[in-house]
């Protein structure tokens, strides 16, 4: 099969034909806000997830808040999770009140359980570990730091829609969050989602979701506006309906990547821990040895060969001014997470690459690596 892009982008979107049909149903039928259409993505995820409950909001960011805020943590409490992620993660901990602790990584760039177990104390209150990448985290000995303490736990599987430990879904663990931004593996353009088998905590988040109304100027709290629209929830049915086959896609891509590039000198590709299903929303390799200014290097040279990267993330979170100087950020030391900012580098795995685009992305890193 003939590569089918003159650049070959991270990401792609893909809305299909029947996305379409129902997009124009719900204009043509006048409801426009949250409605029957949202209801029924919803049922999708919370099957996807084996949870009781899934609540639509209006970005991953509000899944996230809403999930921490249904927690009722006070000042003083603190939350646990890993530097290395998006900074919607630390925002949302923050926003709640609480302290942010941080803990290192360990297989699959996702957070180390025994790092968790060392700085927890009679403040910790809960744990967020981050699902990065579409690897679900160690969630088994997670899940025992979290009962032997009795903390709670909210996974932030915003890359991780299907992926899963054993046979069990991210998303069940606790509070799950979910992102369905424009470049995820199921995307609304924006929108989020949680997931939850606690009825009291499904029902928290829907009021804070909706200005806090049990009904229409039924007010039981206060609350706000992070609704999802039937339009938007219209475009997410069909990719949630047609999950299986993309994340196949997906899987097999990184497959065939691991293939070409395994036993690349000073490359290391991605593996799938044991007992873990990643749905790889994003491929990402390790330049050993590297910098962050050879990376870039190469980076650059992948541009020119015609090739989009990422690079997820270049500083740990807690790296920049605002947070490092922030008094409810502790800067607990991570320096396997450190390490891992100057030398991960994302390449395109989406369902719509053909296999000579995989030759391509495999060849011309290894070129930019030899050069």
């Amino acid at each position: 099969m003939e590569a089918k892009h003159d650049v070959i982008p991270i990401s792609a979107v893909d809305v299909g034909v029947e996305a379409r049909r129902l997009v124009d149903a719900v204009l043509r039928s006048g409801h426009l806000a949250q409605g029957p259409k949202v209801e029924e993505l919803e049922a999708l995820f919370a099957e996807a997830a084996g949870t009781d409950h899934a609540v639509a909001v209006s970005s991953g960011t509000a899944a996230l808040f809403l999930a921490l805020e249904a927690l009722d943590l006070e000042p003083g409490d603190e939350v646990i999770t890993s530097p290395f992620t998006f900074v919607a993660t630390l925002n949302a901990i923050l926003a709640s009140g609480a302290t942010a602790r941080f803990a290192d990584i360990g297989e699959g760039f996702t957070i180390d359980p025994d790092s968790v177990a060392a700085i927890c104390n009679e403040r910790t209150k809960a744990i967020l570990p981050i699902h990065l990448y579409g690897c679900p985290a160690d969630m088994g000995r997670l899940e025992a730091v979290a009962s032997e303490r009795g903390l709670r736990i909210v996974e932030d599987a915003a890359q991780a829609v299907g992926a899963a430990v054993g046979t069990r879904p991210v998303g069940s663990y606790g509070v799950g969050c979910f992102s369905l931004y424009a470049t995820k593996n199921v995307s609304t353009g924006e929108g989020g989602m949680v997931t939850t088998s606690d009825p009291d905590v499904a029902e928290r988040i829907r009021l804070l979701r909706n200005q806090g109304m049990r009904a229409r100027y039924d007010y039981a709290m206060t609350g706000f506006n992070f609704r999802l629209t039937d339009v938007q929830a219209a475009i997410g049915i069909p990719q949630m309906r047609r999950l299986a086959e993309s994340t196949s896609r997906r899987r097999d891509n990184a497959r065939r990547l691991t293939h070409a590039l395994q036993g690349t000198p000073g490359l290391t590709v991605p593996s799938e821990p044991e007992g873990r299903f990643h749905v790889y929303h994003q491929y990402t390799v390790r330049l050993d040895g590297s910098t962050a200014e050879k990376r870039l290097r190469v980076v650059d040279r992948l541009r020119k060969a015609g090739i989009d990267t990422g690079i997820y993330y270049p500083r740990l979170v807690n790296g920049y001014e605002c947070f490092a100087a922030h008094e409810l950020v502790v800067m607990d030391p991570t320096p396997r997470a450190a390490l891992a900012a100057d030398q991960v580098l994302s390449l395109p795995v989406h369902p719509k690459l053909a296999e000579a685009d995989l030759e391509h992305i495999a060849g011309a890193l290894q070129n930019a690596l030899d050069a």
